[in-house]
């Protein structure tokens, strides 16, 4: 019979079927005439169901009690809680506190269990006591049944009557239970807005303090025309009192003033719709008007994002009354010397034929003096084209009059030639000094090992001459320059040691590390420079006192001191009198950086070796390719003398195979360039034939250009000796470096060859 009751029914059930079992075994017992052993059996067994029903009744009772008991106690403490809460089970409301339920009053009356939580929020966005939210009612309902929320907590703020903020945070502990949190940060919102209040009213006051303490007026207006902030100096330039300038003051208001006091003309107010336009249009307006009987101002109005503007003034009644005494006297000059022109011209009969040559000489004179600057750093290209050629022709001079009695002759041509070149790159030098800035210096990452291997290969022919030992000490260190210009600066300092140094005297080129950065110095044995003297020579034409006459004219050590300011160097002289000198630059090492390749060949001097190669020049200066084939040709070369890219491709089909080394003037005739040649040429043989590139041109991008299509940068006019090492290294590199494939092609096949 036990087993007729189902354990997984709720108590109350289980006991009305025991009751409803005992009872009928009750009566079946009453029906027998005799106990049988199944009547006691059926009796006993009713006995016992009757105790357990008992002690379940009673176990009930105990449930119901501590329910009770336990919802009592969730009422009290939800009800001694700060905030709100609310309790929804199965969608609809279970218990709540009373701050939950009397957050609305108008809705108190409706929020009884068994509410449905989406009627909740209906009544809640349906109160008058529900100000404004942060974001949507139906947004928080929507994410509730979206059924893809448990666990996630949702919330929103909300702001009822009375300035009182709340934040709601709806949580689904379970699919079947929700829980609903109010918490008054009613506090918190109102600490927020005073403490934004304030920042507002100190930016109003830093604002203002600007304003006021500017030099020129400044003053705003709305987009429709109405004064909003000004500063003292608007009302002192514009002379107007402050009850004018009140805030709110229309524009048309202030104009009417200033127009009824003189300030400004009638004509002023018939431009202001023009103005406006024109500051709709541009965002911007510049002018310059009369203010008063003798004030000249410069306005400028910008447009705000919101469509006001804002009014800057400026008194510039001194510079234009300096202006215009200066053109007065200017005036009263040219009337001067008309007078006197007149006058001149009364007595002679050449009246015509003088201020014809006069206005002319004048216009000669300002264009020279206004073009020195611009003319020398344009022309570097066309000066020295002529230089270079000038250059190549006078050292294939002195090699075919090595043995004759003209070679005195040529060598004293050789050094006045070397003079006037040294002359005129110190010229151009400054010229771009002169002309640049930080936007047109090409800094990059540079050796100084290179530098200074290269300063030595060229220098040691000086060195030998003036029987002075030069000594170089290579540095590794990698620092940020300008190449060219810094390459100049070492090279005036050591060429300046070693013309100052008596003969038998040494000159040193080294480094020392200090920290981060690196001093290079230049050390001579030389004549030394007086204390008062040393404070002076980086001016141009100034030399020391104690240097010989016709050693120089006071360029070079000018070009170092330009350079080395443009750069961020620091440049410094110590000397002695009879001692000699040391010449430092400061600079910063940079660190674990790559630099920048400057020497492009070999320092080893190969001058006893002929060049029997076959070498391709191509240069549109007619003086310059001469030059260049006769050098050559003395040298042992085979030379192909082209002055554009079709002659020179003409050449390599008359050949029939391509020359061992090109050598490219970089500007050519009709927008050729000497890359291109290079490239056109590469391309018809198939071949990638060595290339060096000699150009006027200095900048970092032919430069880059040389280095992108593996070609040798030579500056003109060029190094003679260095090129002969170059174009023999070069040509020598490219034949190893093909003997060496064709080494590892014959290993290859004859490896794959059969035993």
């Amino acid at each position: 019979m036990l087993n007729m009751i189902n354990p997984d029914d709720p108590l109350e059930v289980r006991v009305e079927k025991q009751a409803k079992i005992i009872e009928a075994l009750m009566r079946r017992a009453g029906r027998q005439k005799d106990v049988g052993p199944s009547a006691y059996r059926a009796f006993q067994s009713a006995i016992e169901l009757q105790q357990k029903m008992a002690a379940q009744s009673l176990e009930l009772e105990s449930v119901r009690y501590e329910r009770e008991l336990t919802r009592k106690t969730l009422a009290e403490a939800l009800g001694s809680m700060e905030g709100g809460l609310a309790f929804f089970s199965h969608g609809t409301l279970n218990i709540c506190n009373d701050l939950f339920k009397g957050l609305l009053p108008d809705i108190s009356e409706h929020i009884v269990p068994g509410l449905s939580l989406a009627r909740y929020f209906d009544l809640m966005s349906s109160s008058e006591y529900l100000v404004s939210t942060d974001r949507k009612l139906f947004t928080m309902r929507g994410a509730l049944e979206s059924d893809q929320n448990e666990g996630s907590v949702v919330s929103l703020v909300a702001e009822v009557t009375k300035d009182r903020w709340y934040q709601m945070s709806t949580q689904q502990t379970s699919p079947e239970n929700t829980v609903l949190l109010l918490t008054e940060i009613t506090a918190l919102v109102r600490h927020n807005r005073r403490e934004k209040e304030h920042l507002i009213d100190r930016q109003a006051d830093y604002l203002q303090a600007v304003f006021q303490n500017m030099s020129s007026g400044v003053c705003t207006f709305s987009a429709s025309g109405e004064l909003m902030m000004q500063n003292g100096q608007f009302r002192s330039i514009l002379g107007v009192p402050l009850s004018v300038l009140q805030p709110g003051t229309p524009l048309q208001e202030l104009l009417d003033f200033m127009r009824s006091k003189s300030l400004i003309t009638d004509n002023a107010l018939l431009q202001m719709d023009a103005w406006r336009d024109e500051l709709t249009k541009k965002g911007a307006v510049t002018t310059r008007v009369s203010h008063g009987a003798a004030r000249v101002l410069d306005v400028q109005a910008n447009l705000l994002p919101d469509g006001g503007f804002l009014v800057e003034l400026k008194d510039v009644t001194l510079e234009v009354r300096s202006t215009e005494i200066l053109e007065n006297r200017v005036m009263e000059r040219t009337a001067e010397l008309t007078r006197a022109n007149a006058n001149l011209t009364e007595q002679y009969d050449e009246k015509a034929r003088v201020e014809e040559e006069l206005r002319v000489a004048k216009e000669r004179a300002e264009a020279a003096v206004s073009s020195k600057t611009r003319f020398l750093a344009a022309a570097s290209h066309d000066l020295l084209q002529p230089i270079n050629a000038a250059k190549l022709l006078i050292s294939s001079l002195q090699e075919t009059t090595r043995e004759t009695r003209f070679r005195p002759m040529v060598e004293r041509l050789e050094g006045a030639f070397a003079s006037a070149e040294y002359l005129l790159h110190s010229l151009l030098d400054i010229s771009r000094l002169e002309s640049a800035d930080l936007d047109t210096v090409t800094t990059t990452n540079v050796s100084l090992e290179g530098f200074m291997l290269g300063i030595k290969a060229d220098q040691m022919m000086l060195a030998a001459q003036k029987s002075v030992q030069l000594h170089v000490v290579p540095c590794s260190l990698v620092v940020r320059s300008d190449p060219v210009y810094l390459l100049r600066s070492i090279q005036n300092l050591v060429v300046n040691a070693i013309q100052y140094t008596d003969p038998g005297g040494r000159v040193l080129l080294g480094c020392r590390r200090t920290g981060d950065t690196v001093v290079l110095e230049v050390w001579d044995t030389g004549i030394g420079i007086n204390i008062k003297d040393q404070s002076r020579i980086f001016d141009e034409f100034t030399r020391a006192e104690n240097v010989p006459l016709g050693s120089g004219v006071g360029l070079g050590l000018s070009v170092v001191d330009r350079a080395c300011r443009l750069l961020g160097h620091k440049l410094s002289v110590r000397s002695k009198p009879g001692v000699g000198s040391v010449f430092s630059i400061e600079m910063e090492v940079v660190k674990g950086a790559p630099s920048m390749p400057i020497l492009q060949g070999p320092i080893e001097d190969t001058a006893d070796a002929a060049l029997d190669y076959i070498v391709m020049v191509i240069e549109n200066d007619v003086d310059v390719l001469y030059g260049v084939t006769q050098r050559l040709e003395l040298w042992g070369a085979s030379v192909l003398a082209a002055r554009t890219t079709a002659e020179a491709l003409e050449f390599i089909d008359d050949l029939g195979m391509p020359p061992d080394i090109i050598l490219a003037d970089y500007q050519l005739d009709a927008g050729e360039t000497g890359v291109q040649a290079t490239l056109d040429l590469r391309a018809k043989t198939g071949t990638a034939i060595p290339a060096i590139l000699i150009t006027a041109d200095r900048s970092e991008t032919v430069r880059r250009l040389g280095a992108q299509h593996d070609m040798s940068v030579m500056t003109k006019p060029a190094e003679l000796s260095r090129l002969r090492r170059l174009v023999d290294w070069k040509v020598r590199g490219r034949a190893a470096s093909a003997s060496a494939s064709q080494v590892k092609v014959q290993t290859k096949v004859e490896g794959d060859s059969p035993a």
